[in-house]
């Protein structure tokens, strides 16, 4: 599989990662099984799709414990990406930011992870009662002590129905630039796919002059852009889709034509070559240092996935894919 770098540092990496999310936090808890999804992490590692994503609050924690049985026998293999900064509550998620937290958040990550570094530490979200520059500062310090490698900042913006919102990562940005000041950033995670394409305006091309890695999340968004979900597909009470405004069955159905290009867009290159594949491509054809990360639970479509970095969308291809139609329905 061709390689990207991340950062400064150029730590290389599978073009195409591996988010580990699903295996164990947001969807479907009948369908995730933990045999399975350490098939499908090493199958992923096979294939040299490196990068494997994950955070202490997937499960919480279970999701760190999983990799940890893969990382034990294959630690040369794998790009251990993790994040600190979120807690979860019996009802609410929090912001924790205290430097004396993410110091003992990430010692307890390397042990659930069986490793003694992490590649890439990340900040999942600021915490609003503590300068970002203090907890910038304090992940900075576990760099120099050898327990990390690298830093990231995963972006949140205040999603809209409709593309080209200005100012949509604009918050984020600023933030960059503080934390900049205090220690280097080596990448930046956000949303970015077909049906979500705003962090094209001001995020990634912070990141382009900068050298900053970008770690496309969502590239598939949720399972749509594949054209396996159908309009009206029921999802379980625990599964984050259920209660997304974009898969109600009359977003889901509005939204069809963006699949349908897709589609037609694969046909061109192959029978064997799915909407996914088209999704993953653009989104690889963003820049060099931009790596997606779908998540995956099945053997079979980290297999899918990884394929697409073989795929090679022409002029014309990457024209009809800007000029598909806007997603409808809030992300709010």
């Amino acid at each position: 599989m061709e390689r990207r770098t991340i950062g400064a540092s150029a730590l290389a990496v599978g073009a195409v990662g591996l988010g580990c999310m699903p295996m164990s936090w947001a969807y479907s808890a009948s369908r995730q099984r933990g045999d399975e999804s350490l098939r499908t992490v090493h199958r992923a590692l096979d294939l040299g799709s490196s990068l494997l994503d994950t955070a202490d609050m997937y499960g919480p924690f279970t999701n760190e414990l999983l990799l940890g049985r893969v990382l034990r026998q294959r630690r040369a293999d794998a790009f251990v990406s993790t994040k600190v900064g979120l807690l979860v509550g019996d009802q609410h998620i929090v912001a924790n930011g205290r430097p004396g937290y993410v110091r003992r958040a990430c010692d307890a990550s390397l042990r659930r992870l069986q490793t003694d570094v992490i590649d890439l530490y990340q900040l999942h979200r600021p915490d609003p009662e503590v300068p970002i520059e203090e907890t910038w500062g304090a992940m900075a310090e576990l760099v120099r002590a050898g327990k990390v490698r690298a830093l990231g900042l995963c972006a949140v913006g205040a999603r809209s129905a409709r593309r080209g919102r200005a100012g949509l990562y604009d918050a984020t940005v600023r933030q960059l630039e503080r934390v900049q000041q205090v220690f280097p950033v080596s990448a930046v995670q956000a949303e970015l796919s077909v049906w979500s394409p705003e962090a094209l305006e001001t995020l990634l091309p912070w990141c382009q002059a900068r050298g900053v890695g970008f770690l496309a999340a969502m590239p598939l968004g949720n399972g749509f852009l594949t054209g396996t979900l159908r309009p009206g597909a029921g999802f379980e009470p625990d599964d984050l889709r259920a209660r997304h405004p974009r898969f109600t069955a009359e977003m889901m159905a509005a939204n069809q034509p963006i699949v349908v290009g897709l589609r037609r867009i694969a046909a061109r290159h192959g029978e064997a070559v799915t909407p996914a594949q088209v999704a993953l491509a653009w989104v690889l054809a963003q820049g060099r240092q931009v790596i997606p990360v779908p998540g995956a639970k099945r053997e079979r479509w980290v297999t899918e996935n990884a394929a697409a970095t073989a795929l090679r969308l022409t002029a014309e291809d990457l024209a009809e894919v800007g000029a598909l139609p806007a997603a409808l329905g809030s992300w709010e």
